[in-house]
């Protein structure tokens, strides 16, 4: 069957690259794409939010199967817009994407059902806010209520920082809309772990969890990004710590939105932490595969990737076999120089095929070709170089030798990816 992919990240690449596996994979076209991805798929020159245009090419193309990448897509509604065209797309409704959309949804839902999750208040008045987080304890957390490209979350550690957090959300408006409401939240301290799931209303199929490292810098310093690499399995985690997180948050999230009358149906990907006492709260959901967890979990799919898809939209996931690969995956994000502030682009990228050689892959994120037809950067997040391992440190090893191939001017990327799982 042909497939039509809707967004232009690694993520994407890595779904592309997925699903170009199957058998029953015919054309695969990704809307709109990148350099990368034209190497598996064919490439479409349609935006994301383009609606109208993205329904009419699957129409045109008798596309049977569409998979949604980003979230502001989702959040604004493309799956309702597929359907309505009777097309089959994989993800959530608007009104189910809304627990990612909006930060205060989904807390109030934790709490409603009593789902572990950390302390918070919400505010729509600057003032109001100002007043709270002058009385509460550092650090604190401050969030922006809609999305804001994985950059609307600050941990503030000065009274400096957390006011100046705040007046940039909700005065300024550095993210438009997404800061009309602000979240502040209790500091959670710990080991943060990300367990991604196949979900098809209260059915919850979970994939391998993985661990993202978000800050710019090693250490976890410096301001958050997008996430700078990945690695899974956690072998330093334990699998019933896995198991609890999936019974008493994942599950529990599902079937309170179908209570909701907003059933999931797509990826729901809870972030959390293990706080030091073993305990674990609930950060973040969001309402699609996550970018770059996907580009090491999928690569340890055993399964057909349109099997799972397909089961989830016919409401069959219960049904399909879904078996991971005992092989480890580090994934090593080459960033611009400057990122996740202002960074330049068009600039040359030499050694990609060179870093394929020890049977690393290397997942497009933010690339483009010019027109003498050479690959140039184009975005914050370049490429995700992913070591596949017969455990972490050899998957790591494989990483950076393959990283270290690849050159472009101002690169930039984190040296203790996945350190945490070798001690």
């Amino acid at each position: 069957m042909d497939i039509l992919v809707v967004g232009g990240g690694g993520r994407e690449h890595a779904i592309c690259w997925t699903l170009a596996k199957s058998p029953k994979a015919g054309v695969i076209y990704c809307a709109p794409g990148n350099a990368g991805i034209a190497e598996v798929a064919q490439v479409v020159p349609i935006q994301v939010d383009e609606f109208d245009r993205l329904t009419e090419f699957a129409q045109e193309k008798n596309v049977e199967l569409v998979v949604i990448g980003p979230d502001d897509p989702l959040v604004d509604g493309i799956v309702d817009a597929f359907e309505e065209k009777n097309i089959p797309v994989f993800g959530p409704r608007k009104n189910a994407a809304y627990i990612e959309g909006s930060k205060t949804f989904m807390k109030d839902l934790l709490k409603k059902y009593n789902i572990p999750t950390a302390a918070y208040e919400k505010f729509d008045n600057f003032e109001s806010a100002q007043s709270y987080l002058d009385n509460q304890p550092l650090p604190i957390v401050i969030k922006a209520d809609g999305l804001a490209a994985g950059k609307g979350v600050t941990v503030a550690f000065t009274r400096e920082e957390a006011n100046e957090a705040l007046k940039s959300i909700m005065v300024d408006k550095v993210f438009g809309d997404s800061g009309s409401q602000v979240v502040i939240e209790e500091f959670l301290e710990g080991q943060e772990m990300s367990i991604l799931a196949f979900v098809d209303g209260e059915t919850v199929r979970p994939m391998s969890a993985a661990q993202d490292h978000k800050q710019v810098f090693d250490g976890d310093q410096g301001p958050n990004t997008g996430g700078m690499g990945t690695y899974s399995p956690l072998p330093h985690i334990a699998d019933s710590l896995i198991e609890e997180a999936i019974e008493t948050i994942i599950k529990p999230t599902a079937k309170a939105m179908v209570s909701e009358g907003r059933s999931f149906r797509g990826v729901l990907f809870a972030g959390l932490m293990i706080a030091p006492d073993g305990k674990l709260k609930t950060i973040e959901f969001n309402a699609r595969f996550g970018d770059p967890e996907t580009q090491v979990v999928l690569p340890r799919l055993k399964s057909d990737l349109v099997d799972i898809f397909l089961a989830a939209i016919n409401g069959t996931l219960d049904e399909v076999e879904i078996s991971w690969s005992d092989e480890a995956a580090v994934c090593v994000v080459l960033a611009s120089g400057g990122y996740p502030a202002s960074y330049p682009t068009g600039l040359p990228i030499l050694g990609q095929e060179k870093a394929k050689q020890n049977g690393s892959l290397v997942f497009h994120a933010g690339t483009a070709t010019n027109d003498a037809g050479d690959l140039v950067t184009k975005g914050g997040r370049v490429l995700g170089v992913v070591g596949l391992g017969s455990d972490i440190a050899d998957a790591r090893n494989k990483a950076y030798a393959a990283a270290e191939q690849i050159t472009f001017e101002g690169k930039h990327n984190r040296t203790d990816i996945a350190v945490k799982a070798l001690v």
